[in-house]
């Protein structure tokens, strides 16, 4: 195959490709926000509460939202300024009603 030739099916290939990239404009934008987790908040929360002996699986925490709310609570018991800010910053990613809080203030 010589060069032209490839060069001219390289530009077929990508002319059949921009259809399905014109597709994802029709997506929809879902009603209620879905807000990510941050994940160096929840490390820093994870490392807190092992300094106080408490392990916490982050994988846990962001699957499971029962977990989640219990590890928070645990975390509320402990001695300790820092985790219970981190703690309530993180509890508005969990709690149900999330159009509510704003964690960013």
């Amino acid at each position: 195959m010589d060069r032209a030739h490839f060069e001219h099916s390289l530009q077929a290939d990508m002319a059949d490709t921009s259809p399905s990239l014109d597709a994802s404009d029709d997506f929809e934008v879902p009603s209620s926000s879905t807000r990510y987790c941050p994940t160096a908040l929840l490390g820093t929360f994870t490392l807190l509460m092992a300094g106080h002996g408490r392990c916490v699986n982050s994988s846990m925490m962001l699957g499971d939202r029962e977990y989640a709310m219990w590890q928070l609570a645990r975390a509320q018991t402990l001695p300790d300024d820092e985790l219970h800010a981190i703690a309530l910053r993180l509890f508005a990613y969990f709690d149900e009603p999330r159009s509510r809080v704003n964690v960013f203030a």
